[in-house]
């Protein structure tokens, strides 16, 4: 869910709550005769409530159609809206330092994950290793998945990440991308066949 989307939700609930607590309050101040109280004149203040005008306009003809119409824009609206609320965890093309009005330099972070990653799996035991850039919350990280034998030398490993990781800040050059590496130790070798 983007930003806007969160903030036109946050906008929406408040119209409409402020909508139902003024409806409430002038509903119970009617009802409790509370309005002439408040300055309102009797004169505009009605005894009764009648239904009669709106159980009138669904005798019309028109007004088949007319719900026919409201009940196609309400669904397209509640399609964009669970439309909007999907999860987008991809991230935009990152903007680097040295952009101007002149142009902008633009990388695509997935790329250079995904290189990060290539290097990772270039490690002895390591089985495979995948990268993505993904935004949450408003953070760009740079996210790793790596799965490697049990037989691994893990102080290894951690140095290929170590420098993976150095050399992608150094690649992005923005402070704001921060790193996620998630490793994942293979239950059974990979099954090599043993010579005797």
């Amino acid at each position: 869910m983007s930003r806007k989307t969160a903030g036109f939700d946050r906008l929406a609930v408040f119209v409409v709550g402020v909508v139902l607590i003024a409806a409430g309050a002038v509903a119970g101040a009617w009802a409790l005769g509370l309005l002439a109280q408040l300055g309102v004149p009797s004169s505009a203040v009605p005894q009764r409530i009648s239904t009669a005008g709106a159980t009138d306009l669904t005798g019309q003809s028109w007004w088949a159609y007319a719900t026919a119409a409201g009940a196609v824009v309400l669904g397209l609206l509640g399609l964009w809206w669970l439309l909007a609320h999907i999860p987008h965890r991809g991230a935009d093309p990152l903007r680097l330092p040295g952009s101007s009005s002149e142009g902008t330099l633009t990388l695509d972070g997935d790329a250079a994950v995904a290189v990060a990653a290539q290097v990772i799996s270039e490690v002895p035991g390591v089985r495979s290793a995948s990268g993505k850039m993904v935004s949450e919350r408003g953070q760009l990280i740079a996210e790793l998945d790596v799965t490697a034998d049990p037989e691994v030398d893990l102080v290894e490993l951690d140095q290929a990440m170590v420098a993976a990781s150095a050399d992608l800040a150094t690649v992005l050059s923005r402070s704001d991308v921060r790193g996620r590496v998630h490793v994942a130790i293979a239950r059974r070798s990979k099954g090599l066949t043993r010579v005797a």
